[in-house]
């Protein structure tokens, strides 16, 4: 069951023969048991993660925000500089990682049915065939949706929460779970600046509010503005984390 939408329920039927005052407490139980099988899980990805040097990256947003388009232009511009693999989660199809996987970039896409999110046993399988060691950046797109995949660690670096100048500035207030798990802010589709009602600065604002430590981009992946904010972005933690590798090897 997940934590906040009861997707993906247990296996059999259920009892409907008990008290109300015991039903809070069994759902409390199962929620604390699947976050804490899943941090597990999420730990041993992290260890196989760190000793390869790969830099992982979880990006999350509402559907629409331009994960794709963002992930499709920086395989595209970096492509011949960094080794990348992707993870595509969807509900169903694989139309994004078919878009991906045009450039030649390993992917494996994750259709997780009537799940709102993934979650690190998906993601430890879904790893299995890239080459970890040969890999220095693995880009996982989550499933469209700004609250349920804040509570599931899959093993990265860092959470990257995408906000499209279409959505509102409000809605790191709307949902402060996923912008104070994310590291990074991505104000995406600035170039629509002109035709929409967006405050930048209140939308920084807002999601400083809830996470004073956030890191801010702007970009638009049309016009091409904010891309070398975002390669930079990548390239420091990159660095950072082949370091321990380089190290060992010296």
């Amino acid at each position: 069951m997940c934590i906040n939408c009861g997707c993906a329920p247990t296996e059999g039927a259920h009892n409907h023969h008990h008290h109300d005052h015991d039903h809070g407490a069994r759902t409390l139980r199962i929620e604390e048991d699947l976050l804490a099988k899943n941090d597990r899980l999420a730990a041993g990805n992290r260890a196989q993660f760190a000793a390869a040097g790969v830099f992982v990256l979880n990006l999350v947003s509402s559907p629409g925000s331009g994960k794709t388009t963002l992930l499709e232009r920086t395989l595209r511009e970096l492509g011949t500089k960094w080794r990348f693999a992707v993870l595509e989660g969807d509900q169903q199809t694989s139309l994004d990682a078919d878009r991906i996987a045009a450039p030649g970039v390993p992917v494996r896409q994750i259709n997780t049915g009537a799940g709102c999110h993934l979650d690190a046993h998906m993601v430890g399988h879904g790893v299995e065939n890239f080459d970890l060691p040969g890999t220095d950046l693995l880009l996982i797109e989550n499933v469209g949706n700004l609250v349920c995949p804040a509570s599931f660690d899959l093993g990265e670096d860092h959470k990257v929460a995408l906000l499209s100048v279409t959505e509102g500035e409000d809605k790191p207030l709307k949902y402060p779970q996923m912008f104070r798990a994310a590291a990074l802010m991505i104000i995406t589709k600035t170039d629509l600046l002109p035709y929409v009602d967006f405050d930048v600065e209140r939308c920084k604002a807002f999601a400083r509010q809830v996470n004073p430590k956030i890191e801010i981009l702007e970009l638009s992946c049309r016009s091409g503005e904010g891309l070398a904010e975002w390669y930079g972005w990548l390239e420091e933690g990159v660095k950072r984390k082949q370091e321990p590798r380089a190290e060992s090897q010296e």
